[in-house]
């Protein structure tokens, strides 16, 4: 290509990391979009993380109807009544199987069944001339069931196909059933999807989470939803390798996700120091990790939240939160939840503002005891902190406020460090009054 500028990838659940970082080495400085009803894991995981742009389009065409989902035994009753009754309404079914050697008797059942209907096999074994007739016979309507494989999964657009039965749904993946799921429901008909499994006590738990998020997850749009869960049940893979899901066993995914995080911005300041230049802009953390050593309590005690688990989640998603907005709505929750906070938990919500401002303060310590606080400034003495503008008016603000802090250089086990101590700080809330003058 001359002048190739965007590269447009469809499906892109069907492609493999190697095909995809292949089609990026046709040119430099491609845009690339990619079109998916059901993102694959490490792909939604690089646009949660900010690595990539997203965009959901969740208005479906006018006049559609959400696909009725159920999930079924074996059952040749359930099966003879479903076809039966989208047959009387001038509908067509498709019947998913997907073992080849199997499927002549499925049709045949079909057949036995009901005997009025008219049937059609399709499957990827099949001459390419003669599967090509048997799609557009059915699309035209010249079959009432078709009998296929997976090979109708995209790609195929049937408007009077409204019924679906997709057998031994346990051993597909979430993208496919729900890529399946949507062959029907393309006009303005009600449609319905039947997964056939085995009892839930003999598939897998992973199995079992796939099924249950089809069933739960069958509105228009839902896809983004089925993702999210498929990134839940199968983890993100490797960010930066070739596995497209799977967990980090090892260190846990929060920490990878920390780690990669770190890995970017540091990629950011340092390799494209050019394209991602930043103004020393007040927001800037120079300390992204900072511990608080207080004799204050910081906490949610046990009779305002009682469930241990509970506790830990709530610990857990506040140690995520990076903005005022973000901190007002969970705390709103927790009003909400479990009433008014108490003094503990407001501490608690104080000192995550505290740490805000630290980090962009070069704060990597904060010790808060005994009616003082003392901050301990970055150990690397290489570090961008110190030739920064912050740094100047930090030590302005210290020389103009001599009478309530003081900096000073101090021998530590981590070799000489700066400290800057605040005297008269006997409570948390003016702990995080006497910081924000730092930022003033």
């Amino acid at each position: 290509f001359k002048d190739l500028g965007l590269l447009i990838v469809d499906e892109e659940q069907k492609f493999g990391v190697n095909v995809k970082d292949k089609l990026k080495t046709i040119g430099n400085n491609i845009d690339t979009l990619t079109l998916t009803a059901t993102p694959i894991p490490r792909t939604l995981q690089f646009s949660l993380m900010a690595a990539r742009d997203l965009s959901v389009i969740t208005t479906p065409p006018p006049n559609r109807y959400p696909i009725e989902s159920h999930v079924i035994g074996f059952n040749e009753e359930t099966i003879r009544d479903a076809i039966s009754y989208e047959i009387q309404r001038n509908g067509q079914v498709f019947f998913i199987n997907n073992r080849i050697e199997n499927i002549k008797e499925i049709a045949g059942m079909i057949q036995r069944l009901v005997p009025d209907a008219r049937v059609g096999i399709g499957h990827g074994q099949m001459d390419g001339k003669k599967l090509e007739e048997l799609m557009l016979a059915f699309m035209n309507g010249e079959f009432d069931v078709l009998v296929a494989t997976t090979i109708i999964e995209s790609g195929l657009d049937v408007p009077n196909a409204n019924t679906i039965f997709i057998n031994n749904a346990n051993n597909f993946g979430l993208s496919d059933l729900h890529q399946m799921r949507g062959r029907v429901g393309r006009s303005n008909k009600k449609a319905f999807c039947y997964f056939i499994t085995p009892p839930y006590s003999v598939m897998t738990e992973d199995a079992r989470k796939r099924i249950h998020a089809l069933e739960q997850f069958s509105e228009l749009g839902s896809g983004f939803n089925i993702a999210m869960k498929d990134l839940e049940i199968r983890g993100a893979g490797d960010l930066l390798g070739g596995e497209q899901s799977g967990f980090i066993n090892e260190i846990g995914f929060e920490t990878y996700q920390k780690i990669m995080n770190e890995a970017i911005e540091e990629l950011k300041e340092n390799e494209f120091k050019d394209l991602y230049y930043q103004d020393e802009t007040e927001d800037k953390e120079f300390v992204k990790d900072i511990q608080i050593d207080s004799d204050f309590e910081l906490l949610f005690p046990d009779e305002y939240i009682n469930n241990i688990s509970e506790r830990l989640n709530l610990y857990n998603e506040l140690s995520l939160i990076k903005d005022e907005d973000a901190l007002a709505d969970y705390e709103s929750k927790l009003i909400d939840r479990f009433g008014p906070l108490p003094k503990p938990a407001v501490a608690l919500l104080n000192s995550i503002r505290i740490k805000w401002i630290a980090s962009k303060m070069g704060i990597e310590k904060l010790v808060m005891k005994q009616g003082k606080m003392i901050g301990y400034f970055i150990s690397d003495q290489k570090s961008d902190f110190y030739q920064s503008n912050r740094f100047t008016k930090l030590l302005e603000f210290v020389q103009r406020n001599a009478d309530i802090c003081r900096i000073k250089e101090k021998q530590t086990p981590n070799g000489l460090r700066l400290l800057l101590t605040f005297e008269n700080v006997k409570s948390v809330r003016k702990a995080l009054e006497v910081i924000r003058m730092l930022e003033s």
